[in-house]
């Protein structure tokens, strides 16, 4: 998928290299039909890349400065230059290798029971081999029929149906997945997804864009705005959560420079602290404030700009409140086709978010959610599972940050959006390439199909065996029905290509 070589930039000049040459670091040229060489992030230029080897989407993605592109996705009209960020083993179409690879060599609990089955069906087979021989040699038959006998119940019976039934039907149903932009690590997920009563959300970078712009500013400070936005930028510029990346893109669309910034700390659940010139700020939600003991003197402005659909962003030195700034999201496509088509399937549907609590009902109730848990930290929102767990729900997690990782890893089923952060992939069990919830749908279809492939397909492997034993044996020679060996492998083999043939029509399954 990706190509032999690539033209790297050095002091500006053009250079063609093998991919092995490539480094970290590199500033890598695509031109229009050419394929992109590694994983990297774009520093100049813009263009329409096919992605759908990777995301399943067919729809050309449009990509500009800062934006991600995926070793082996065409160029198709523009001239980038991009830094290389993830080579060779790292790269994105390496893991999805490799998370195919390891899915495919995990077996689902279905599996283990065909096993155990087969593990007493084939004594059983041999026995019933031996013994039939035995009584046909004391009823008087010769040699020759006994062993005619004992070798067609040895060939009918081969459990070879058996074994293809559930693997089988658990590869095409991987093979699926991963062409509709749904990595699952573990073929057990394509059992069990279909269980799900209970689904738990977080908010920003999930059921939002996470691609948060700045809204209003309230400042309290003697700083003038562009300078109090400069450095909270700084701070914002190190961290990983969208918020972050919306004062990123404010300095950036302003042409601010960034400042250097000393002792950054991320409070997961809380906020950020860094230090500017020896100055130290604190940035976050309300509860950072507890934290640090800094008194609130302006809930009134906090409830104003969360009405308006705001997510509040506190800043604060150790002494008093700087500001407040509100920054807004939007909700990602096809949410409220997805949150309904989940309620009508009377699958509980849940958001759970360290949001305030205004922000966050206002987008619930936009996209259709009844229940939300607000103003939760990271452990909470593990309690949280954890409580669903014990009262026997099975439970779906769906998050893309740091802070879901512990909850992801928690839930039944952890599933994190690719847009989301490392740790976050890490620690679920599904990683949705496309970005998009429908797919939620799409791997809870696909499990429900599969478990009932493989249901069929050891039915008719038990069937056929029942069937054809007692005929094998010789017990319906007086009714004139008898098999002999090279009856019997026909039979066999045509069990197998029944399972073939019913196992494949899961590629048929419609991908919304």
């Amino acid at each position: 998928m990706t190509p032999n070589k690539a033209t790297i930039k050095i002091n500006g000049i053009e250079k063609q290299v093998t991919l092995d040459e490539i480094h970290k670091g590199d500033i890598v040229v695509c031109k229009p039909g050419e394929k992109i060489a590694v994983d990297g992030e774009i520093i100049e230029g813009t263009a329409h890349f096919d992605e759908s080897f990777i995301t399943g989407e067919s729809k050309p993605a449009n990509k500009t400065i800062g934006d991600k592109v995926i070793a082996g996705s065409i160029n198709y009209d523009g001239y980038i230059e991009y830094k290389a960020e993830r080579i060779g083993k790292e790269s994105t179409i390496s893991e999805v290798v490799r998370l195919v690879v390891e899915a495919s060599n995990t077996k689902a609990p279905i599996a283990k029971i065909a096993d155990k089955v087969s593990g007493y069906f084939v004594p059983a087979v041999i026995a019933i081999s031996i013994l039939t021989f035995i009584i046909y040699l004391i009823m008087g038959y010769d040699f020759s029929e006994s062993l005619i006998r004992f070798v067609t119940i040895l060939v009918v019976a081969c459990p070879c149906s058996l074994g293809l039934a559930t693997p089988l039907a658990i590869v095409v149903s991987e093979g699926l997945c991963a062409s509709n932009g749904i990595l699952v690590k573990k073929s057990e997920i394509l059992q069990n997804a279909q269980k799900v009563d209970t689904i738990a959300f977080d908010k920003t970078g999930t059921l939002t864009y996470g691609k948060l712009k700045i809204s209003e500013i309230k400042n309290y400070s003697d700083l003038e705005e562009k300078r109090l936005l400069q450095f909270v930028g700084s701070i914002e510029a190190k961290s990983t959560h969208p918020i972050g990346k919306a004062f990123e893109n404010y300095l950036q669309e302003n042409n601010i420079e960034k400042l250097e910034v000393e002792e950054f700390e991320n409070i997961a659940g809380y906020g950020i602290i860094g230090k500017i010139n020896n100055e130290e700020f604190i940035l976050g939600n309300s509860k950072i404030l507890d934290k640090y003991n800094i008194k609130n003197n302006y809930i009134k402005d906090e409830e104003e700009l969360t009405k308006r659909g705001n997510s509040i962003v506190y800043v604060a030195n150790k002494n008093k409140i700087l500001a407040l700034i509100g920054v807004n999201d939007v909700v990602r496509e096809n949410v409220t086709e997805v949150i309904e088509e989940l309620n009508k399937n009377k699958i509980n549907t849940i958001m759970l978010t360290g949001d305030n609590k205004e922000t966050a009902e206002k987008i619930a109730k936009e996209i259709g959610i009844t229940n939300v848990i607000s103003n939760v930290l990271p452990s909470e929102k593990t309690q949280v599972i954890k409580e669903l767990k014990n009262k026997n729900k099975f439970v779906i997690m769906c998050g893309d940050g740091i802070n879901d990782s512990p909850a992801l890893a928690t839930a039944n089923i952890g599933i994190s959006v690719n847009s989301g952060t490392d740790i976050a992939m890490d620690s679920s069990d599904v990683i949705l390439t496309k970005n998009n919830l429908v797919s939620i749908l799409n791997l809870i279809k696909i499990s429900k199909k599969t478990v009932r492939n493989i249901k069929q397909n050891l039915f008719w492997a038990f069937f056929y065996n029942c069937l054809m034993i007692p005929i094998a044996m010789g017990v319906f020679t007086n009714f004139g029905i008898a098999i002999n060996p090279m009856i019997a492998s026909l039979a066999m083999i045509f069990s197998s290509i029944t399972v073939i043939l019913n196992t494949l029509r899961l590629k048929n399954i419609k991908i919304e």
